[in-house]
């Protein structure tokens, strides 16, 4: 099973919105690197649902239940989509300002490509933000 972080505007689509639509397409996203990202997800993925702009914060953990295919909202008939079902929120807020505080994870991709709206998430960087979720 692999990890990502996917990242949302609050004000566009919170946390609190995919617990009650239960489910959701992560669409929208046109950004190569981004969407290159999603097609490598597979079914059983997890991912850390990220508040952007607003927060800045990893507020909740999501499923991947379907994977990868044409995104509907692409007129061009490029981009891809997946669907993720929410988890479980995180036990604490896990804060942009802490996640660059922590050396060990100066190489994960929200520090490195802050723009990039799906980035990969390494096993060691999942159990260490899991910790600091947890130690809080």
């Amino acid at each position: 099973m692999a990890h990502w972080l996917i990242k949302s505007e609050p004000s566009a689509y919170s946390w609190e919105q995919l617990v009650k639509d239960k489910k959701t397409s992560w669409t929208g996203v046109r950004n190569a690197q981004a969407s290159a990202n999603l097609k490598a997800m597979k079914v059983g993925d997890r991912c850390f649902f990220y508040h952007s702009n607003e927060g800045k914060e990893i507020v909740g953990i999501a499923e991947v239940v379907k994977a990868a295919y044409p995104d509907p909202t692409d007129k061009e008939g490029k981009s891809v989509t997946v669907d993720v079902k929410a988890v479980e929120p995180v036990k604490a807020f896990v804060t942009l300002a802490a996640i660059k505080a922590e050396p060990k994870l100066k190489d994960f991709g929200l520090v490195r490509q802050s723009r990039l709206s799906v980035v990969p998430v390494s096993d060691e960087q999942w159990k260490l933000i899991m910790k600091m979720s947890a130690d809080k």
